[in-house]
């Protein structure tokens, strides 16, 4: 019995897609079919991104978001169901993070993690529930998906990162509390937890001396790449994944096993 990987008709919204894991996560989506909206601050980035995605026969658009900014998230919202239809699917990616120890940490420096990664990816996950829950009142059939993107930084403290594990650690119970809350309004809500992925803003510090030290102590002696967490994006945003809901799943090549 074969399992066909078809979004077509679906609408996903991927929050910081100008570039990394958001990128690649809207590619692989529209690949699938769905319509992705592109949201984040760097605009032009996102329309290079949709002409990647158009050229390849896929359906995008793009939405200006600042995920630390209320308004900007609930009007980047409204706007994306204005131009492509109800949102399905939400991928919650939106992310920074500073290489500190935690005694230099500044109330600047909190504010700027803490605003991105924990206070930003829930209310982008609010507004969209919202939306969700009033159209699953109408429809109790339908499905939605909201994946939250954490971190093994959550599952384990990292060295001179504490901030950003904390931030991720919040993700990780945000999702299990979304899960139990809007699960019966069909909304399956779940965390992936990538490892080390070698991405265009690291791939410089991986290929450093300090950058090997560190995947020496990798389980496999390898970062990951942006294309292993596909097949973990497609199951959890397709419709044979009603039974997961609230999962925290790493995809980090052995290494929170260790």
């Amino acid at each position: 019995m074969g399992i066909e990987v078809n979004f077509e008709g679906k609408i996903a919204l991927v929050t910081g897609a100008s570039s990394g894991l958001g990128a690649r996560f809207a590619k692989v989506l529209a690949s699938a079919g769905a319509q992705v909206v592109l949201a984040s601050r760097r605009t032009e980035r996102l329309k290079e991104l949709r002409a990647e995605i158009e050229a390849d026969g896929g359906a995008a658009h793009v939405v200006a978001l600042d995920v630390t900014d209320y308004a900007s998230i609930k009007s980047a919202i409204a706007h994306a169901e204005t131009e492509a239809g109800p949102i399905d699917i939400l991928v919650n990616n939106s992310g920074v993070s500073t290489t500190q120890r935690l005694v230099d940490v500044t109330p600047e420096d909190y504010s700027f993690i803490m605003d991105t990664n924990l206070r930003g990816a829930f209310f982008v996950a609010q507004e969209t529930a919202k939306r969700m829950i009033a159209r699953a009142k109408g429809d109790p059939k339908k499905q939605h998906r909201i994946i939250n993107i954490a971190s093994v930084a959550g599952l384990r403290v990292l060295p001179q990162i504490g901030v950003y594990c904390m931030s991720k650690a919040g993700i990780i119970h945000m999702t299990k509390a979304m899960a139990v809350e809007w699960g019966k309004y069909g909304i399956n809500t779940n965390a992936i937890c990538p490892g080390y992925i070698s991405t265009e803003i690291n791939e410089d510090y991986f290929a450093s001396e300090q950058g090997q030290r560190l995947i020496d102590l990798l389980p496999r002696k390898r970062p990951g790449k942006p294309e292993d967490l596909d097949g973990l994006m497609l199951l959890l945003a397709g419709e044979e994944a009603h039974f997961i809901n609230g999962a925290v799943i790493s995809a980090d090549d052995g290494m929170t096993a260790q």
